[in-house]
């Protein structure tokens, strides 16, 4: 990442911690950027094995664009 991405992430980051419920970033164990979405995707998964979560993704203007969750139904 350069530094405009960098600063992206922080504003992210401080956007996401201003919000009075929780925001989508919480519980993440790894932040990737995606340059071809322009976007940081939030990893949930503890491992780099089986993962039932999709990560977050939001876009470096600070929209999201998925808010991540379960890739499988509980049915």
């Amino acid at each position: 990442m350069g530094r405009k991405e960098i600063e992206a992430l922080i504003a992210v980051l401080q956007q996401q911690l201003a919000l009075e419920r929780e925001g989508v970033v919480v519980g993440t164990w790894e932040i990737a950027y995606s340059r071809e979405r322009e976007a940081f995707l939030f990893d949930k998964c503890e491992a780099a094995g089986y993962c039932a979560e999709r990560p977050s993704v939001i876009s470096l203007t600070g929209a999201v664009i998925d808010r991540g969750g379960p890739i499988l139904d509980d049915d």
